[in-house]
C-alpha cells in the first residue's frame, strides 16, 4: 500500500500529516490526514477516526476543531479521511448540488449505477483505510474509536453500531440520525442504493439501534440552535429509539449552539476524553 506525503506540520509536539494514495476500493486517488501525538515516537498509540460532513474534505476538522491539543494530552492519533471519492472521472450530482456526489459519499456502499464503482465509502472506512494506517504508522489497531459531524456523524454511528468488534466507542456532533426520514438522506440513499427502502435501514442509526445487540459507549452533542435540527437531523427520533431499545446513549442538547465548527471546537475536548476512557 503505497502512500505519498503531501504535507507535515509540528503541532502540540506531535505531527499533523497529510497523505495521498490510490484506493482499490474507490478506484481513485484519495487523501487523508493523520495527527500523530508525541507518544507515537515511543510506541504504538490508540486511534480515533473522524468522519466529516457534507462538502468537507479531510482538512476541515484538522484545521478548525483544535483537536490536536487533546490528542496530545491523551496520546491518541486522529485519522481524518476524505468524505467521498474524487477525480475528473468520478460521477457527480448532475446539477452539482452540494448534498450528493462529490463531497457527499454518505459512508455507504452504493449499489446503483453510475455510483457503484466508486462510491464505496463504507468499505473504505471499515476495511481499506484502517489496513493502510496500520501498515504505515505506529497505531494499535485493537484500540480504535470513531467520531464525526453531520453526515459524518451518521457515518460514525452506523459504522460503529455494525462493527462493535472493531470500535471501542463512538461519538457524534449534530448527526443525521435517520436519513430515511430527511431530505438529505432520502435523496442520497435512493440514488446510491435504489428505491427499496429496506436496504436503506442498514445505513440508518434509528433503524439500527433496535437491531444491534452490542451496547457500545455513545456520546452525541446536538446544538438546539442548529438550523438543520428539525428538518434534517431528527435527533428526537434517535432519543425515542434508544429509549425503546434500552440502549444507553448520552445525547446532550447544547443550548445556543449551531451546526458549525465553532460548536465542535467547544466540545471536542470532552469527546476525546470520552474516547480516551474507552481506549486507554
Amino acid at each position: 500500500m503505497n502512500i505519498s506525503k503531501i504535507s507535515s506540520f509540528k503541532c502540540f509536539d506531535g505531527e499533523q500529516l497529510r497523505y495521498r494514495h490510490f484506493s482499490e476500493t474507490l478506484q481513485c486517488e484519495m487523501t487523508f490526514s493523520i495527527f500523530l501525538p508525541p507518544q507515537s515516537r515511543e510506541g504504538s498509540v490508540p486511534v480515533l477516526y473522524w468522519l466529516s460532513g457534507l462538502t468537507c474534505t479531510d482538512e476541515n476538522f484538522v484545521t478548525k476543531a483544535g483537536a490536536q491539543q487533546y490528542a496530545t494530552d491523551f496520546g491518541i492519533a486522529i485519522v481524518a479521511p476524505d468524505t467521498s471519492p474524487r477525480g475528473d472521472d468520478i460521477p457527480d450530482d448532475p446539477e452539482k448540488a452540494y448534498d450528493f456526489g462529490l463531497g457527499a459519499g454518505f459512508y455507504v456502499n452504493a449499489t446503483e449505477e453510475p455510483w457503484a464503482k466508486n462510491y464505496r465509502m463504507y468499505d473504505y472506512i471499515v476495511r481499506e483505510l484502517p489496513q493502510l494506517i496500520a501498515a504505515n504508522f505506529p497505531i494499535n489497531s485493537d484500540l480504535t474509536s470513531i467520531s464525526g459531524h453531520s453526515m459524518g456523524g451518521h457515518g460514525a454511528l452506523t459504522i460503529a453500531l455494525k462493527n462493535p468488534e472493531v470500535f471501542r466507542s463512538v461519538s457524534a456532533f449534530s448527526p443525521i440520525c435517520s436519513p430515511i426520514e430527511c431530505p438529505w438522506g432520502q435523496k442520497a440513499l435512493s440514488l446510491y442504493l435504489g428505491k427499496d427502502k429496506s436496504k436503506w435501514q442498514e445505513y440508518d442509526t434509528v433503524a439500527l439501534v433496535s437491531k444491534v445487540e452490542a451496547r457500545l459507549p455513545v456520546l452525541i452533542d446536538q446544538g438546539d440552535a442548529d438550523n438543520f435540527l428539525e428538518e434534517q437531523l431528527k435527533t428526537p427520533l434517535l432519543i425515542e429509539a434508544a429509549e425503546h431499545a434500552q440502549f444507553p446513549m448520552s445525547i446532550r442538547m447544547q443550548p445556543g449552539y449551531d451546526h458549525s465548527y465553532f460548536f465542535i471546537a467547544s466540545f471536542i475536548g470532552e469527546h476525546i476524553k470520552f474516547h480516551a476512557k474507552n481506549l486507554l
